[in-house]
């Protein structure tokens, strides 16, 4: 009896060649282009082409596992691979030979074909290879059981298209256990508040503010933000009711930036950026640390975290910033409810979302915990009612 057939899309990459390196594949349906299995592996230090081979293998493997019996037709954007696997170019280097001649014992010879593809057509082995090559680690996902009709990063889908209905038969008048008491139905605009990755002022204590486009993420922030990014691809694993994100919208500040792209390349979204969402100015204070200040201010500093109105000389308040911030997200309230946008920001400026929020008087908004790359969840209806879902989520460290 026939075997499915099955769709692998696979790449590799090397910072460097040779230098650090990773792979990344994914299995489709053929027919529907559901994603059915990813897999992605840091390779320490290998060159480019062991990284696209080793992508190629395991996208085999995974394709194997699903259906030994499976009809596979492979994509890469790399004519190399695709020329030497199809029987037309020789491998003549030994490592290569090796791997290829592996993941030719897969599947049998009579059951795979290879096609290049162009590398915007390869997007998503492209962005797994990148999140093993940022974490270090590796990825096994497994999607067997999701709907036919949920779009996936690269289903066949329009990318302005609007997001698929409800199921049939839900019920949006029922809420969750310990979820705002709201009956009439109204949809709300999901809010997830994304901090940026550990920088090296964060390391140190500094103020590091939205007067300077600095610093960037240290190696160990790329890493947080990369793990961020697969916490807010599962998010509505940890809240059902929530909906998938459908837009990323970023602070203008580089290790926000940064952050930003990580989670872009999970979601397979685009980034917009929105000066507004910008960190609080700290104008004379930036880059100091807390002692630094309080020798050169003394007692200013804790004026500024414990009024909510004092303004550090050449910066803004916290309700400065509250302001401008509001400003930002009452414009994407505006633009639709029923939707989930995720906001990548920074401590301070989320701190004034929340706070205003929980209708807290901005002397107390500084007492909220926002770690480096930790997730915070808001609810808000147009009418004014919110509800905070969760404050300073960890996504690991």
């Amino acid at each position: 009896m026939p075997g499915r057939h099955l769709v692998v899309e696979a790449d590799g990459g090397s910072r460097g060649n040779p230098g650090p390196a990773g792979y990344g594949a994914l299995v489709r349906d053929a027919a529907t282009g559901r994603v059915l299995a990813e897999r992605a592996g840091f390779l320490g230090i290998a060159t480019n082409n062991v990284a696209e081979y080793t992508g190629l293998l395991e996208g085999l493997r995974a394709a194997h596992a699903l259906d030994p019996d499976a009809r596979v037709e492979v994509r890469m954007d790399s004519k190399l691979v695709v020329e030497q696997m199809s029987g037309r170019w020789q491998i003549k280097h030994d490592a290569l030979r090796r791997i290829a001649q592996e993941a030719g014992r897969v599947l049998p010879a009579t059951h795979v074909s290879y096609t290049w593809v162009p590398r915007a057509q390869n997007a998503d082995a492209d962005r797994l290879a990148n999140e093993a090559m940022d974490t270090a680690g590796d990825v096994v996902r497994d999607h067997p059981d999701e709907p036919a009709g949920e779009t996936q990063p690269g289903a066949a889908s329009s990318a302005g298209a609007p997001a698929p209905e409800a199921a049939p038969g839900r019920d949006t008048h029922v809420r969750p256990s310990g979820a705002l008491a709201r009956y009439d139905g109204a949809d709300a605009l999901t809010v997830v508040l994304v901090r940026h990755g550990q920088t090296p002022l964060t390391v140190v204590g500094g103020y590091s503010g939205g007067g300077v486009p600095g610093p960037s993420l240290t190696t160990h922030g790329r890493t947080q933000a990369a793990r961020a990014a697969d916490v807010v691809h599962r998010l509505t694993g940890v809240w059902p009711d929530l909906p998938r994100p459908t837009e990323i919208v970023a602070s203008p500040m580089v290790r926000t930036q940064e952050t930003a792209t990580a989670i872009s390349r999970r979601l397979g979204l685009p980034v917009r950026t929105d000066a507004r969402l910008r960190e609080c100015e700290f104008g004379e204070w930036e880059s100091l640390t807390a002692p630094q200040i309080e020798e050169r201010w003394p007692g200013e500093l804790g004026l500024w975290h414990t009024t909510g109105t004092y303004v550090p000389p050449g910066g803004e308040s916290y309700e400065q910033v509250g302001e401008r911030v509001d400003e930002a997200l009452q414009e994407l309230l505006r633009a639709g409810t029923g939707r989930a946008v995720v906001v990548v920001g920074h401590a301070a400026m989320i701190r004034t979302v929340l706070g205003r929020a929980m209708g807290a008087p901005s002397s107390r908004w500084s007492r909220l915990r926002i770690p480096p790359c930790s997730l915070s969840v808001l609810r808000a209806w147009p009418d004014g009612a919110a509800e905070v879902t969760a404050v300073g989520y960890p996504t690991g460290d």
